[in-house]
């Protein structure tokens, strides 16, 4: 099986991050992709290049947002070839 496209890069305790899954698996069940949460306190890292920003959200393992899911903008990433 691939590798999902999609990782969504998380901690625990953040309210953003719940919001971001929402909005994630909206994107994937309009897509039929799949994501990989990992948690930014698992990896040194991780921690170092993310802190305090997240959620923060990969698409082919480039940065394509933190914060927030721009829903559009990634449904339309995703229909682009990789």
């Amino acid at each position: 099986m691939e590798e999902p496209r999609l990782t969504l890069i998380t901690r625990p305790g953040c309210h953003l991050c719940e919001v971001a899954k929402e909005a994630i698996d909206r994107v994937v069940a309009a897509t039929g992709d799949r994501y990989l949460e990992v948690d930014v306190e698992s990896d040194l890292e991780l921690e170092r290049e993310y802190g305090e920003r997240v959620p923060v959200i990969l698409l082919d393992g480039r940065e394509h947002g933190y914060w927030r899911v721009e829903e559009a903008r990634l449904l339309a990433d995703l229909a682009r070839p990789r």
